[in-house]
């Protein structure tokens, strides 16, 4: 049993239940719809569809990162314990939540001298982050200590491959992401663009693909271009999705079609609000281990 806790933010967009079973502890972000203020709690609150549904009805969302006062009561109640903690943080490219963990961190090691608080950037996100936190549980299990595994997240993280599109852009141009004219064209010309997370952790389109159906079938050709081994990949895939979960299925019914020596079956989780909030319905997300970011 390793003698530290392995934690994370609820922007790894998996399920409660999944990180219970792998033995990862977590911290909610928080959002606010409308005048109320929420957790993203996987859903487990305000499912979902509830949230787009109000999103597309025009009430206004904002989300909120972790403060540092709660990474500080959160990691205390570990060390109080005994134990260190590794703490992963959604990418720096899309949030500042990672200077909060580090200043707690740096605060908590003045009164626990003895005890390490280790904080990594992901330069990850959404199931991304998810897929990254999955492989340091299994390193962690296999008997990988806090320092060593802190030491593997930082090398390792930009091979986690991001490859998503959406069918709505509407959410993308409300948070400036695309143009408003680039949005209404997009819509008339059925365009879904195809992005990915840069080698920074931010996000940029590469390219823009016309109908959902061939979005679809690139994401697929990025992935035999670029997985660990090819056609041969023989590690885990997750997918996730904001309400269009048929989508989701037809990418992954291709995925283990075209890599029949996948690590299980392919995964698919349901985008978390925080990340949902700035992409609304109709996007889905593909990741998997493959060529570094900066080779791409």
């Amino acid at each position: 049993m390793a003698g530290y806790v392995l934690s994370c933010c609820s922007t790894v967009d998996l399920t409660h239940e999944w990180l219970g079973r792998r033995n990862i502890t977590y911290l909610c972000f928080n959002y606010q719809l409308g005048d109320k203020t929420h957790k993203d709690d996987f859903g487990v609150t305000t499912p979902p569809a509830q949230l787009y549904a109000k999103m597309l009805a025009g009430e206004g969302v904002k989300t909120s990162q972790i403060s540092a006062g709660e990474y500080l009561e959160h990691f205390e109640r570990f060390l109080k314990q005994g134990q260190d903690v590794l703490h992963v943080c959604l990418s720096t490219g899309i949030s500042g939540t990672y200077g909060s963990a580090c200043s707690a961190a740096e605060e908590l090691s003045r009164k626990y001298p003895e005890r390490k608080v280790l904080v990594v950037d992901s330069l990850a996100a959404s199931s991304g982050y998810g897929l990254l936190m999955d492989k340091l549980a299994d390193l962690r299990d296999e008997g990988m200590g806090v320092e060593e595994l802190a030491t593997w997240a930082t090398e390792h993280r930009e091979k986690v491959n991001h490859w998503f599109f959406s069918s709505d852009l509407t959410f993308f141009v409300r948070g400036g992401r695309i143009s408003r004219a680039a949005g209404v064209m997009g819509g008339l010309l059925k365009i879904c663009p195809v992005m990915d997370v840069a080698p920074d952790g931010s996000l940029r389109v590469k390219e823009k693909i016309r109908t959902k159906a061939r979005a679809i079938a690139r994401d697929l050709e990025l992935m035999e271009q670029l997985a660990e081994g090819g056609l041969d990949y023989d590690q885990k895939c997750f997918i996730c999705q904001s309400e269009c979960l048929d989508d989701a299925r037809e990418l992954a019914r291709r995925v283990e079609e075209k890599f029949p020596k996948l690590d299980g079956r392919v995964e698919i989780f349901p985008i978390g609000a925080t990340i949902g909030c700035h992409t609304g319905p109709g996007t889905v997300a593909l990741f998997f281990w493959g060529k570094p970011r900066t080779q791409q």
